[in-house]
């Protein structure tokens, strides 16, 4: 099975340039995301991280499960 895989592989004309690309995508984005992450408010992620945690909310919810402030 894996010797039909390579041949027709090999055969493919400009396929070499292809793992190329895709690892050109991937650190594109690895480098993008951790861009935003170092860059993103430690006070919003602080504030993000406990927000599940906080009994007091100012949030009500109506009989249609619309959010009303």
């Amino acid at each position: 099975m894996m010797k039909i895989v390579m041949n027709t592989l090999e055969k493919i004309d400009g396929i070499e340039i292809y793992p190329i690309i895709s690892l050109l995508i991937f650190f594109t984005f690895f480098m993008l995301v951790a861009y935003l992450v170092i860059k993103t408010d430690k006070k919003h992620i602080e504030e993000m991280s406990k927000m599940p945690l906080d009994g007091d909310s100012d949030f009500q919810f109506n009989s249609k499960n619309d959010l009303n402030i």
